[in-house]
């Protein structure tokens, strides 16, 4: 076959990209409330698509048909299936206390000397319960914020254990939609990649305990309210299913289910239509990540049919000196993954947009695709956890009445996580691919 690596068909990426980041900058220096998202990425990436099949039909490339191709890809089609189940599972779970449950089981186990380190954990267990960081921000952000006030401790310094608690939580989440949207660009289970994951962040979590168990004071914490502790089981039989290797959608439609069967039995006034609109509810929260996401497999399929993936390969091959070692392959899948995040400001966008290239990366360099998943995961959500115009910092800030810059310096967990993920790839003993089954070494 004819060498069709083209640096041209990255333009309309770039567009993108442009659009939405310039859109972001403009508003937010016009001073717009969460200007990253005043122009909506499945908008912004209309004329991209426009120019990519403009480009497919100079080169000859049946453009339609490619995009249509892209979009109905099973990958993209089942990632589109899961988001929505966990959308619904997410809301039905909240709407039936049990965001309230988790949060106040977290505070009522808390010493009065670990308060920080106790938020961090809190936050960190609720957003791998309820799959967002931003959900998880909202929830626990004013109740460390009375914290704070109580025991006259730094609004930032605690607010910033909340930020990293949710990332750490976020990340390893199995109904994230950045974890969806990694395992399903890198064709590995859920099981695989959180097991991946864990080896970074378990030792990132426990270093941010310490760290903040030194920066912290003695303060009371009051739970917030009081709900059924039993409410919070539908979130440990999802977690327990996933972790198993259950396929994820028969895990997340029995998650529904189970929260659902506990809305009826603990939940005052909760039935069967409340039931059916908040999972109705659930799909609705989904539909923006839906379509950038039919619309991103789309927009990929010309950009590979263009040449596009493979010019990008290229240039990373080159950048490591020719070198197709793994080590190589995992800082280059790592560097598009927190560069796509830097400029689109929302780490699962920016997995949408890598996964492909981080893929093709990943199959040049014998990295495997656990292996792929779990960095494009980390990386992106390092960046978006230190990102001072990122969604999960300026509500935060917002929140806490302090400046976002100010905030992101707290957020130590995700720098740590960086840092030892960096940490990992640089090991010496990891330098050559790993002895294992085929799919291991297939990357």
């Amino acid at each position: 076959m004819p060498d069709r690596a083209s640096a041209t068909a990255l333009i309309p990426l770039l567009l993108f990209l442009a659009l939405f980041l310039g859109a972001g900058v403009y508003y937010t220096a016009q001073g717009v409330e969460m200007g990253f998202y005043q122009l909506r990425a499945p908008v912004a990436i209309l004329p991209a698509l426009a120019l990519a099949a403009w480009l497919a039909r100079r080169r000859g490339v049946p453009a339609l048909d490619t995009l249509l191709a892209g979009m109905g890809h099973p990958n993209v089609v089942l990632m589109c299936l899961v988001f929505l189940l966990a959308g619904a599972f997410a809301t039905v779970s909240r709407q039936i206390g049990a965001v309230d449950a988790v949060v106040s089981l977290g505070l009522n186990m808390l010493p009065a000397t670990l308060i920080l380190p106790g938020l961090f954990l809190v936050a960190g267990f609720v957003a791998l319960s309820v799959g967002t960081s931003m959900g998880t921000i909202a929830a626990v952000t004013p109740i460390a914020l009375g914290v704070a006030e109580a025991a006259g401790m730094d609004r930032a310094l605690v607010v910033g254990a909340v930020v990293g608690g949710a990332m750490f939580g976020d990340n390893l989440s199995i109904i994230s939609d950045t974890t969806i949207a990694a395992t399903r660009s890198q064709g590995v289970s859920m099981r695989d990649k959180f097991r991946e994951n864990v080896r970074f962040a378990l030792p990132a979590a426990l270093a941010t305990v310490v760290l903040l168990a030194v920066l912290g004071d003695s303060a009371p914490v009051q739970a917030p309210g009081s709900a059924s502790p039993w409410l919070a089981l539908p979130y440990l039989v999802v977690l327990v299913l996933a972790v198993a290797g259950v396929n994820v959608v028969l895990v997340l439609g029995i998650g529904i289910a189970i929260a659902g069967a506990f809305g009826f039995a603990l939940a005052p006034a909760y039935d069967l239509p409340r039931f059916a609109g908040d999972v109705y509810l659930g799909y609705e929260s989904m539909v923006e990540i839906v379509l950038l996401s039919l619309l991103i497999g789309g927009l990929a399929a010309l950009t590979q049919a263009l040449g596009g993936l493979d010019w990008i390969a290229r240039q990373i091959a080159r950048m490591a000196g020719g070198r197709r070692g793994r080590r190589a392959g995992e800082f280059g899948i790592a560097a598009l993954a927190a560069g796509s995040d830097a400029f689109t400001a929302n780490n699962t966008v920016a997995i949408l947009v890598s996964g492909p290239v981080a893929k093709e990366i990943a199959e040049r360099h014998a990295v495997t695709p656990r292996r792929a998943a779990s960095l494009l995961d980390i990386f992106a959500c390092v960046v978006q956890g230190v990102l001072p115009y990122g969604a999960q910092i300026l509500l935060a800030a917002s929140l806490a009445t302090v400046s976002p810059l100010q905030l992101a310096g707290r957020i130590h967990y995700s720098w740590i996580l960086g840092a030892i993920a960096a940490g990992f790839m640089l090991w010496p003993a990891r330098a050559m691919p790993p002895m294992g089954t085929g799919a291991d070494r297939a990357g």
